[in-house]
């Protein structure tokens, strides 16, 4: 098939009276929380996990990927009229657009990233559409190997790219991997690590998993902010209405933006955090007025939330044709074709073209819906940010519990959520991040199967994983993610120590 007739089927997919209901609810839902400071695509998706037992693979996919996309428009808002980025990828957004705010112009800001983020997303669905079948092509020549060297360089990223500390991220994915082998071997059918209790003999649920460390830790923590919003701007239509001039100078920032969102999206580990921020310094860079950023540049603000949107769209292109996950966010997506009994990978797109094509033209229709829903419901997004988290987090708390239940039925679930999301929320305290948890937990089980199948291929050589090309590249980048971080501390520190002595010698 090629691509026209592609697009075909996706259309005829996503636009089904199902398909397109799941689609608005699920990017109300993520405007919705993404307004809410605190909370974000994490926590939604986990509540939302139980919920997929019950409705069509297609129809939930494209339901969980509108809250994911949902969330970064929403996101936005609180941003520019809080300083409170509602994800943590709208918190370069607070640079300019808080002072924009705060210069009366709250609703042309608003107006504008809304714009940034459907052009950075459809720039990012070109590229989806363009490279997941070729990518998909490339997935059939790879061995298990491959597959493993190239897990092991997703959690190597994952931990050694996460926020914070790196031996942290690290170590959580080492827990997650850990998490990942209790139940029934496969292979042998020994039980691992469940202690006697029969509840853990099919291993540890992805539900409970996601929904305590993400839903539980995140309600807590936001929790210990502030309550019901005050003082909040008030957007008129005729304060969201660009000039030429202003139109003009963010037309360029947006497909710079858009460009470097949609490479640094496929990369495990990277995401649209990290591609927002690279966007904004690029425009700093490049600018002929880098003094106005940070104070109401519409160009820096553009950029960021249009490299946002366009990371998450190519963030599917690992995740459904390789089955490698980039992220958490894609993880659980990962997690819910699994609970489908759909096979991620390079044959997803031949198997499943209906599911593939219709979910990637989905976004289109998605993100049409968002502009509608962001743009002339301003008003009301501006009012759920009244809401007093006093009523919501509770709310939030109950709906857990009830979808932990209703997962599998069984009462021990809903005690693993509460002694994942206590773990969580200790962990996080701690300075840990949750995310490299959640993908060592996914790909620990499928890094296993694949280490066993190349060694069984090979009659236990373990020259095979160096011995093939690209295992061997990955195996090189994994090492020098390692290692290139602690050559470059110790440079530094080199060089500190030079200054040090430098400044004593002038002393003396």
């Amino acid at each position: 098939m090629n691509l026209i007739d592609n697009v075909t089927l996706g259309l005829q997919t996503a636009l089904t009276l199902e398909n397109l209901f799941y689609c608005l609810a699920g990017v109300t839902l993520g405007t919705f929380v993404g307004v809410i400071p605190g909370l974000g695509a994490l926590a939604a998706i986990s509540l939302l996990l139980p919920v997929t037992y019950y409705i069509d693979s297609t129809a939930s996919l494209v339901m969980l990927a509108g809250v994911y996309y949902g969330t970064v428009y929403g996101g936005s808002t609180a941003a520019i009229l809080l300083n409170l980025p509602g994800v943590p990828s709208a918190a370069v957004a607070c640079l300019d657009g808080y002072p924009l705010s705060q210069q009366g112009k709250g609703g042309l800001a608003l107006f504008i990233t809304t714009i940034a983020s459907f052009v950075g997303s459809m720039i990012g669905f070109v590229l989806l559409a363009a490279l997941a079948p070729g990518i998909s092509q490339l997935g059939l020549m790879l061995g298990p190997a491959d597959y493993v060297m190239m897990m092991a360089l997703a959690l190597t990223a994952a931990g050694t790219m996460s926020t914070g500390s790196r031996v942290k991220g690290i170590v959580m994915v080492v827990i997650g991997l850990l998490l990942g082998t209790i139940g029934t071997d496969v292979h042998t059918g020994v039980t691992r690590f469940a202690f006697g209790h029969a509840s853990l003999l099919d291993g540890i649920s992805l539900v409970a998993i996601a929904m305590g460390l993400f839903g539980i830790t995140e309600v807590i923590n936001a929790s210990a902010g502030k309550g019901a919003q005050e003082g909040l701007p008030t957007v008129t239509w005729r304060s969201m209405i660009p000039t030429r001039k202003e139109l003009r100078s963010t037309a360029a920032p947006m497909l710079r933006g858009a460009g470097i969102g949609g490479f640094f999206g496929a990369l495990p580990g990277v995401g649209g955090t990290i591609a927002s921020f690279i966007s904004y310094a690029v425009e700093k860079r490049i600018s002929r007025h880098p003094e106005k950023f940070g104070h109401g540049a519409l160009e820096g603000m553009s950029a960021s939330e249009s490299a946002n949107n366009s990371a998450i769209q190519t963030a599917f292109i690992p995740t459904l044709t390789l089955g490698i996950p980039g992220d958490a966010v894609m993880a659980l997506m990962l997690g819910a074709l699994i609970i489908h009994g759909i096979a991620p990978g390079p044959l997803l797109i031949a198997q499943e073209p209906g599911l593939f094509w219709g979910l990637v033209m989905s976004f289109v229709v998605g993100n049409i819906f968002l502009v509608i829903l962001n743009i002339p419901l301003i008003g009301v997004w501006i009012k759920v940010l009244s809401i007093p988290r006093l009523y919501l987090f509770p709310a939030i708390m109950i709906f857990i519990a009830f979808g932990a239940l209703s997962a599998s039925m069984n009462p021990f679930d809903v005690y693993v959520v509460a002694a994942i999301g206590a773990l969580g929320w200790f962990l996080f305290k701690l300075g840990f991040q949750p995310a490299p948890l959640m993908l060592g937990f996914i790909l620990g089980p499928m890094l296993e199967e694949n280490f066993r199948r190349a060694l069984v291929l090979s009659r236990g050589d373990y020259d095979v994983f160096v011995t093939r090309p690209v295992s061997l590249t990955l195996l090189i980048a994994t090492l020098a993610l390692i290692v290139v971080p602690i050559i470059l501390a110790l440079l530094q520190m080199a060089r500190d120590k030079g200054r040090n002595r430098n400044v004593t010698q002038r002393h003396d």
